[in-house]
């Protein structure tokens, strides 16, 4: 079965609201087998959700959409739903008795109603186009839509999360499955790297994708964010088990040439697998942060049961912090200058002699949006302090302020991760060109 989403509002094409909505969707689809072909976003205007409406249905067999039901003049969905399919509406005396009944209840549990039970212009969600079933909203006062047009079908949710999650659930994936028919189970298997960019990992699959793609089944893809890439392997089968075992080679390999680039798998985090890493060897960290200014601590302690192995951290900001807490050597600061993978091993020193930790792990670098020292924005240093001595990363990041402390984070975890491992940070060769490490 083919599925196209169609988002109606203004404010998804203005920018106000980001359509979350399309990506749940596409994931709840996903999983059940339903190939979503396009999704597509529509302002208020009867005439443009009509034929939206209309070449979606030219191009899938369901049409799913959110938002514009609401109350208000500017909530067209149901009459660009009629128009598509040349209906008119008509008055579901049903959900206006909903309607009075749900209104009944707020006015028992909320003030603002004020006994007047349903203001006039709730009634216009009873009005459905003439042939169009209901569907229930269990949180909300919105009904949907379920309209049959021609060969296909038209589903229309209110663009509340909470409330087009459950019609969703209730009622509109079952009606779906029922239409499809038995479709294929879907199994995703996500593989998660870090210290390698998107072009890498890419690079490195090349020849498991050139050998999949005249199969098309599994399928790589890959999605890079926050300084990571994760590598979905997706298999289409009659069942799971079918599906996983044409997933295992893929990911066998995949794995094989990702080598230490890949930390873990699915709902894995960088940060939780370091903390499970030092966990396991009984070893405890602290960090001081400049650059990231917190964040890597943030991460860190968003970590359920992180206490047990996190001491704790220290903002060197200042350059003089540097000095007074940290005991960096005055020298170093006036040779190397704040921003150095010197400065940045000593940090790490100094917090692991400060809060009496196993590892002490720290950044330094210039986030934007000038140079400082003479050092390009995007310079980060990264330093380690352990039992075994003290290393660093150095790298040139790319990005804005924002995306420069954010990947930060993510190099300073996969430092840690790489050492806990036993594994060797990457090379220079295998860095972009912007970035190197030592």
């Amino acid at each position: 079965m083919r599925a196209e989403l169609l988002a109606v509002g203004d404010e998804l094409l203005y920018g106000d609201i980001v359509n979350g909505n399309a990506a749940w969707l596409g994931r709840q689809l996903a999983d059940v087998g339903v190939e979503v072909a396009t999704s597509t976003v529509v302002g208020d205007l009867i005439s443009d959700i009509a034929t939206a409406i209309g070449v979606a249905l030219g191009r899938a067999d369901a049409v799913i959409m959110t938002g514009g039901l609401g109350p208000t003049q500017d909530d067209l969905t149901r009459e660009g739903i009629a128009l598509a399919a040349g209906v008119g509406l008509r008055r579901d005396e049903a959900e206006e008795a909903t309607l009075r009944r749900r209104f009944e209840e707020l006015g028992r549990s909320r003030s603002g109603t004020g006994g007047r039970g349903v203001p006039e212009m709730n009634f216009r969600q009873a009005d459905l186009p003439v042939g169009a079933q209901p569907l229930p909203n269990g949180p909300g006062t919105a009904p949907g839509v379920r309209m049959e047009i021609g060969s296909g079908v038209v589903y229309a949710m209110p663009g509340v999360p909470f409330e087009m999650h459950d019609m969703f659930t209730r009622s509109v994936l079952p009606d779906i499955l029922r239409r499809a028919g038995q479709p294929a189970v879907v199994v995703h298997r996500v593989l998660r790297t870090a210290g390698m960019w998107e072009s890498m990992v890419a690079e490195a699959l090349a020849d498991e994708v050139a050998r999949l793609e005249p199969i098309g089944n599994p399928r790589i893809a890959f999605l890079a964010s926050g300084g990571q890439t994760r590598v979905r392997i997706t298999a289409r089968a009659a069942d799971r088990a079918a599906a996983e075992t044409l997933i295992a080679p893929v990911e066998q390999a995949a794995r094989a040439a990702l080598g230490a680039g890949v930390y873990g798998g699915d709902d894995e985090s960088l940060e939780g697998v370091v903390l499970e890493l030092l966990r396991a060897e009984g070893a405890t960290l602290a960090v001081a942060e400049s650059l990231t200014g917190g964040l890597l601590a943030g991460r860190l302690t968003d970590v359920p049961g992180a206490s047990s192995v996190f001491r704790g951290g220290v903002v060197s900001y200042a350059t003089e912090v540097k000095g007074s807490v940290l005991n960096v050597d005055r020298d170093v600061l006036a040779t190397e200058g704040a921003v150095s993978s010197a400065t940045a091993e000593a940090m790490a020193a100094g917090a692991r002699d400060l809060l009496g930790a196993t590892y002490g792990l720290a950044t330094t670098g210039v986030a934007g949006p000038e140079e400082q020292e003479g050092k390009p924005v995007g310079t980060l240093h990264v330093g380690l302090a352990g039992p075994d001595g003290s290393t660093s990363r150095s790298l040139r990041l790319p990005g804005d302020r924002p995306r420069v402390r954010e990947f930060a984070v993510v190099q300073a975890l996969d430092v840690l991760r790489r050492a806990l491992e036993g594994r060797p940070g990457a090379s220079g060769s295998r860095l972009p060109e912007q970035a190197r490490a030592h």
